[in-house]
């Protein structure tokens, strides 16, 4: 791939990666290559509202733009909503940005990459929606094959910042792992487990998780469970373990996962946020493809049962045959795994499951 060619280099940048929170781990690299090619350039970064969180006082990042989708996604029918979606649009002319760099890949994101009215205007060939019609370089990543962050890396690549290293720079604050501190005691030995997912068809049964609790407290683990508020009612059914559900901002669950000796969970975005920290971990897929969404250099933590339907890729489905029939044993092995391979003590000398 011939890169593109900077007359001088971008001084004002702009990421457009609004969501989902695994998407937005998925894309880090890509600013971190940013950051490595123009040191001095103003990277800013469009992200929704509810994702913010996990990119304020990011270091590489010098601006966070909040994009409100619910009230802007009222535009059609509301007008005082559409006022602002125009304002917004305005503002971000106003910002002069050279450089704007489409990650979503959709209709929406596309149209805000065009208000910037930048010179340059970047994004995946394959945009939905028609996204793609935005862009003055629509560059060829390959979609659907793929990981998401290779593709991502395709764009890196087609601006000249090559695809290494590939690294995802997340942050805590001192405030935020005070704020972990008291809800888990430092020097705890804990895992993490992380039943809930935005599709249903992505969640393993919350009864299958509670089967870890005792193995997990054998083998010298403190069990929490960690997620949206709304998770709680998964927590609920997990006998065992302490609810953490709604009580961390995405900083806070940050520090929290540096210092979890195990996560465990669903393919939802904490888990890629334990893969970009490294610890270990262990991922259960249904319905999606390992290929495409799973823990990005951990594709070996991900535990799913090999039948014919998956993957499927759906959200909705009459028997969930791919997890509800997946029991806690192959789970616990990987564990068990995840934990030897890390070097983490067993305090109590139990037994471990062979290779």
């Amino acid at each position: 791939m011939k890169p593109l060619k900077f007359t001088t280099p971008p001084q004002r940048i702009l990421i457009i990666k609004p969501s989902a929170i695994g998407d937005i781990v998925h894309a880090l690299p890509v600013l971190n290559l940013l950051r490595l090619k123009w040191p001095t350039a103003k990277i800013s970064w469009l992200v929704s509202s509810a994702c913010a969180s996990l990119l304020e006082g990011h270091p590489q990042i010098d601006e966070l733009i909040h994009f409100d989708r619910r009230r802007f996604g009222k535009g059609w029918r509301k007008p005082a909503a559409a006022v602002d979606l125009f304002r917004f649009a305005v503002d971000l002319r106003q910002r002069k940005f050279d450089l704007a760099i489409d990650l979503q890949g959709l209709f929406r994101s596309g149209w805000l990459a065009k208000k910037t009215h930048a010179k340059m205007r970047v994004g995946p060939a394959e945009a939905r929606e028609l996204g793609w019609m935005f862009y003055t370089h629509p560059i060829k990543t390959g979609w659907p094959e793929g990981h998401a962050v290779d593709r991502y890396l395709k764009i890196a690549e087609a601006l000249g910042l090559g695809r290494e290293p590939v690294k995802f720079v997340l942050t805590s604050h001192e405030s935020d792992r005070e704020a972990a501190a008291k809800l888990v005691p430092e020097g705890q030995r804990f895992a993490i487990l992380l039943p809930g997912a935005n599709w249903e068809t992505k969640r393993w049964p919350p009864d299958k998780f509670a089967a870890l609790v005792g193995p997990l407290k054998e083998l010298g683990l403190t069990t929490y469970v960690a997620g949206a508020s709304a998770d709680s009612k998964l927590a609920a059914q997990i006998p065992g373990a302490i609810d953490l559900c709604g009580k961390t901002n995405l900083r806070q669950l940050v520090a929290l996962m540096e210092r979890a000796a195990i996560v465990i969970g669903n393919d939802t975005g904490p888990v890629h946020i334990a893969a970009a920290l490294g610890r270990p971990m262990v991922a259960i897929y249904g319905p999606t493809k390992t290929e495409f969404t799973g823990p990005y250099g951990h594709f070996d933590s991900v535990v799913r049962l090999q039948i014919e339907c998956s993957p499927c890729f759906s959200r909705y489905c009459s028997h969930q045959s791919c997890l509800r029939n997946l029991d806690s044993g192959p789970v616990l092995a990987e564990i068990q795994r995840q934990l030897r391979t890390a070097g983490e003590q067993n305090p109590r000398g139990l037994p471990i499951l062979a290779e």
